[in-house]
């Protein structure tokens, strides 16, 4: 795949991994009834939503090497 391929997987895969943490947080943290399940489960949706930001730098980063390509 070429670098700006990449980059625009990057950026979907930022965005999808923000609907996901808010996805998981209602389905998992949000609807439990005991307190565990809820920890959990906000849990697991902090740590999907901390993807994003990965993800996005990473596609910055290739959007730049995809420039420099095209000089």
């Amino acid at each position: 795949m070429k670098n700006r391929d990449l980059s625009n997987f990057m950026n979907v895969a930022g965005f999808a991994s923000i609907i996901a943490s808010i996805v998981i947080w209602a389905a998992q943290g949000g609807q439990a009834s005991k307190a565990e399940e809820k920890a959990h489960g906000e849990r697991f949706g902090i740590f999907v939503g901390l993807w994003a930001p990965t993800f996005f730098i990473l596609a910055n980063r290739l959007e730049l090497a995809a420039q420099e390509e095209e000089k």
